[in-house]
């Protein structure tokens, strides 16, 4: 069980590293943005084997993700886009958006309609789970920065 699951993160490991390839990331942030997509597949893994529903699992290795990101763009002082877009391709429900184009191209609306709006809540979770992160972070470096300048001026 534990050797499947590691298994699957190091796939996830290798198609981020496909994607950050193919979006040009080099040198040592290639591996972090790598490690990013590995570490989103395991706490998706972890949660669908906990019995949390996909959606929830999504939203959480988002959430994971967006903290990830923020905390290595500033270590390596790089943009944040660069870990994020990485880290959730192995998130991405792909297979949801192909599966609703062969139910409808089959001309089942009903199960297109079915799998179309499970994918469509798949992705808003994700997008909420990397929008929440973000907008804490910059809250929190607004109230920093807003926190010098009131210790200066006193």
């Amino acid at each position: 069980m534990v050797m499947k699951l590691l298994l699957n993160c190091f796939y996830a490991f290798i198609g981020s590293l496909g994607f950050a390839v193919l979006f040009n990331i080099r040198h040592k942030n290639l591996f972090f943005t790598s490690l990013g997509g590995g570490l989103s597949w395991f706490v998706y893994l972890i949660c669908t084997n906990n019995n949390c529903s996909v959606t929830f699992s999504l939203f959480l290795a988002s959430i994971i993700i967006g903290i990830y990101s923020e905390i290595f763009a500033r270590i390596m002082k790089t943009p944040v886009t660069i870990y994020a877009i990485c880290s959730m391709i192995p998130l991405v429900p792909g297979s949801g958006m192909y599966y609703t184009m062969a139910e409808s191209v089959k001309g089942n609306a009903s199960a297109s309609l079915s799998v179309g709006l499970s994918t469509i809540v798949s992705a808003g979770s994700i997008a909420v789970g990397i929008v929440l992160t973000s907008s804490l972070s910059k809250l929190i470096i607004l109230l920093k920065t807003r926190n010098k300048s009131i210790h200066k001026s006193a």
